[in-house]
């Protein structure tokens, strides 16, 4: 049984890292809540706030998706290592 649990458990990690693509990349535009932003790449890793601006990644050092909101609005947004 731990076995079928322990491959469940690798799909949803694999799962949860394919929305970290060029394509859903590429769908993010400026303006863009950040409600809508997670609707493409699910919930961010990581978010930090300072002066009414916000900056979320998702994904880590290799491979990952940095938006910068301004009022809830995307205002920049990078990536690094997408295929």
């Amino acid at each position: 049984m731990k076995p079928l649990m322990m491959g469940a458990l690798a799909v949803l990690l694999l799962a949860g890292c394919s929305k970290l693509t060029q394509e859903n990349y590429d769908k993010i535009e400026m303006g863009m809540s950040k409600t809508e932003v997670e609707g493409i790449l699910g919930g961010a890793d990581k978010c930090e706030q300072a002066m009414g601006t916000e900056s979320c990644v998702w994904g880590n050092d290799d491979k990952q998706i940095k938006v910068g909101f301004a009022g809830d609005n995307a205002v920049l947004f990078t990536s690094k290592g997408l295929k």
